[in-house]
């Protein structure tokens, strides 16, 4: 089988997320980057696409002139999908490209720079018929499959609580801002309203909803600028009410003096709960209240078979972030394998439209919470709650 052909949009000298995405594309050897418009500066792109043994026709100046030129070329040459590794404000104009060029797309996340952008996306691409994926890493995880299987199959019983945490330290101070990761992120006609809810909450935020099958159904939110000066959000605190009637805690920093990436996630149920750290991915604990804590290590044992088919290394042999992240990819590149049969990346393993829909919904109504004094607000999805301000 030919591998599947991959372009990039993004991901020029000095990202960091482009080259974990072209990392991770790459791990299985079932998709090849044969073309891409790496940098708004032409000759950056170039630069980076022959770095990475592109030739020089196949690095283009800018995604428009990529997409024209990549729909010209033979149908067993063509890129068949386009990896958007931009800052958040560049996400849909390309996804809107690439779609109408006739590209499957997966997108970093957010999805967006807003909402209303979202809903748009949505339209265009039900009306293209094309794939659309979102790189939400951590649902890549073979235990955090493990953890919603084994809550849907009532080993918790009902939900009762679930608290899920994200914090970093790695914006504590103005000075940290000065470096390119974080420049564009602290940039509100980059990165749109908000800073941390919109780079880590929303991951907080889908693994949440996605372990638990339930959603937030009603929300408080206190969310703020720690760092004098700043103009978007560094730090978010969160309760929910979800769907089944469960209370949500969700934490999110970036000021969190001496944390690297600590996700953690816990839910707590009826009969048992569950803990899962990022820091320790192949490592869940389901928990009793009158009998032994059980460890379960990723590849020891039986698991569920879409499970077994995210663990890449015998027991004991480490697995994180980019295997995480190449299981999405690899399960992405099945699609468009199988495509047309397959015509939505909402499937159990790639979050798709609707995710990426909820994505942005959930950091405007945080946003529009936080900025309100009253203490409980109805989650909406279907219109952006900052109109109403």
């Amino acid at each position: 089988q030919k591998r599947i052909r991959m372009g990039m949009v993004g991901g020029g000298a000095g990202a960091f997320i482009g080259k974990v995405h072209r990392h991770a594309a790459a791990l299985d050897g079932n998709i090849e980057l044969v073309c891409g418009a790496f940098s708004s500066d032409a000759s950056v792109s170039l630069a980076t696409g022959l770095s990475l043994h592109l030739t020089k026709e196949r690095c283009y100046p800018d995604f428009l002139t990529m997409f024209e030129q990549e729909a010209k070329l033979p149908e067993d040459q063509r890129m068949q999908f386009v990896s958007i590794v931009t800052p958040n404000h560049l996400h849909f104009p390309v996804a809107v490209a690439a779609l109408n060029a006739g590209f499957h797309v997966m997108s970093d996340k957010p999805a967006t720079y807003n909402l209303e952008e979202a809903m748009l996306l949505k339209d265009i691409v039900e009306k293209s018929g094309l794939l659309y994926g979102l790189t939400h890493t951590y649902l890549g995880y073979p235990l955090v499959q493990h953890a919603k299987a084994l809550v849907s199959q009532g080993a918790l019983g009902k939900v009762k609580k679930v608290i899920a945490e994200y914090q970093q330290g790695w914006l504590a101070s103005k000075e940290d801002e000065n470096n390119k990761q974080a420049s564009w992120r602290v940039d509100p006609k980059q990165a749109g309203i908000s800073c941390c809810m919109g780079d880590i909450g929303i991951h907080a935020a889908n693994l949440l909803e996605y372990v638990t099958s339930e959603t937030c159904v009603e929300i408080c939110a206190d969310l703020d600028a720690v760092v004098e000066g700043r103009l978007l959000d560094d730090d978010a605190s969160l309760l929910m009410r979800l769907s089944n009637g469960a209370r949500g805690v969700l934490l999110a920093s970036q000021i969190a003096v001496g944390e690297e990436n600590n996700l953690t996630l816990r839910v707590y149920g009826e009969k048992a709960s569950l803990v899962w750290h990022q820091q320790e991915p192949n490592s869940l604990w389901l928990k009793y209240q009158n009998a032994p804590d059980q460890l379960i290590r990723t590849g020891v044992g039986e698991f569920p078979e879409h499970v077994s088919a995210f663990t890449r290394t015998p027991s004991g042999h480490p697995e994180g972030y980019l295997e995480a992240f190449a299981n999405l990819y690899s399960a992405f590149a099945l699609q468009v394998e199988a495509f047309p049969e397959k015509q939505t990346a909402d499937t159990h393993y790639v979050p798709g439209i609707e995710a990426a829909i909820r994505g942005m919904a959930f950091i405007e109504n945080a946003v529009a919470a936080s900025d309100s004094d009253k203490k409980w607000h109805a989650f909406v999805t279907d219109k952006s709650p900052l109109q109403s301000k």
